[in-house]
């Protein structure tokens, strides 16, 4: 909720706090007591082989050298679904530098899968291997297809289409049937891999009118085509970036609500915030207690390693106090 709407609501209940005070305790408590817990998430979490990434734009008033109109950026990068404890972050830049990206991923073990979407400027990432999101290039084709030809099997863009739901419906199988990484690996080998290989011929033969819809979706597939099936090396690796756009949907919601962050000090103190949440809201925590259990505990730049791990969501303990309950 925008601080300006809690101030008119306090005013409501007879008490005076500005939103100008609520920013400064915001800010104080993530930089002092969030912090620390945020970046043992960080250590953690580039510790992980699977990853995904997203970013979205947002607006901060106040930045050296900038206009207050111009974009900045809220980046979220979590692990993916691969059955290790998920953890979530998101880091505010000035920019959408892929150099931006590079530098929060410095020190990720080299070889670990990266899933994202066609953004260019991953490719300044080192180390890792790229996965292209398959959800991404579904939507270029079904935004090609023209009004009432859905069900039309002879345009190209309908069956691009139905190339994409076959590897999806491939997937929700091997789900289905609760099949281990390692047999998914052997499956999608026998069952992917000749459907993009088609795909993929299909794709080369297509001449589409320049600039239609048709011929963005054409050229998008053929700018990836390197990455198209790397997924296929691992049975642990995703087929979208579905998990990452759920995962940022805070953020782009909530910036219709609150508009902007005034200060480069609150850009990053959202973006902690926003993590301490979202673990939570991934744990299946009562956010507010569990924030309030970390004000209370206070961690700070020389809590031990075991400490944190003390006050982490997947903690056992934590997870006995902090269970929402459901009714």
């Amino acid at each position: 909720m925008p601080l300006y709407r809690q101030e008119k609501d306090f005013e409501h209940l007879g008490v005076k706090i500005s939103r100008t005070t609520m920013a400064s305790w915001i800010i104080y408590c993530a930089e002092n007591y969030f912090l620390p817990m945020y970046e043992y998430l960080h250590r953690k979490l580039l510790k992980r082989r699977y990853l995904m990434a997203d970013e979205t734009p947002i607006q901060v008033l106040k930045e050296e050298g900038r206009r207050p109109q111009s974009k900045s950026y809220v980046w979220l990068v979590r692990t993916g679904d691969n059955g290790g404890i998920p953890i979530i972050l998101y880091n505010y830049t000035p920019t959408r530098a892929g150099s931006h990206a590079a530098a929060f991923l410095a020190g990720a073990d080299p070889g670990y899968y990266l899933m994202v979407d066609g953004y260019k400027g991953y490719n300044k990432v080192p180390e890792a291997q790229r996965c292209c999101c398959w959800a991404h290039i579904r939507r270029y084709w079904l935004r090609a297809i023209p009004k009432g030809h859905e069900k039309d099997y002879t345009h190209p863009a309908v069956q691009g289409f139905l190339y994409c739901n076959k590897l999806f419906e491939y997937e929700r199988s091997y789900r289905e049937k609760g099949l281990s990484p390692k047999q998914i690996y052997n499956r999608r080998l026998k069952d992917q891999k000749p459907v993009i290989e088609a795909f993929l011929s299909w794709l080369d033969a297509q001449t589409p009118v320049k600039g239609s819809r048709l011929d963005q979706a054409v050229i998008y597939i053929r700018n990836r085509k390197d990455s198209l099936m790397t997924y296929l090396e691992d049975g642990r690796c995703s087929l979208s970036n579905n998990l990452s756009e759920n995962a940022i949907r805070p953020i782009t919601v909530g910036r219709k609500n609150w508009l902007f962050c005034d200060s480069v000090d609150g850009a990053n103190a959202s973006a902690i915030c926003f993590t301490m949440i979202e673990m939570a809201k991934a744990y299946d925590l009562n956010v507010y207690k569990y924030l309030n259990f970390l004000l209370e505990k206070r961690p700070n730049a020389r809590t031990a390693q075991k400490e944190l791990e003390k006050l982490a969501p997947w903690n056992e303990e934590v997870q006995k106090m902090f269970a929402r309950k459901m009714k």
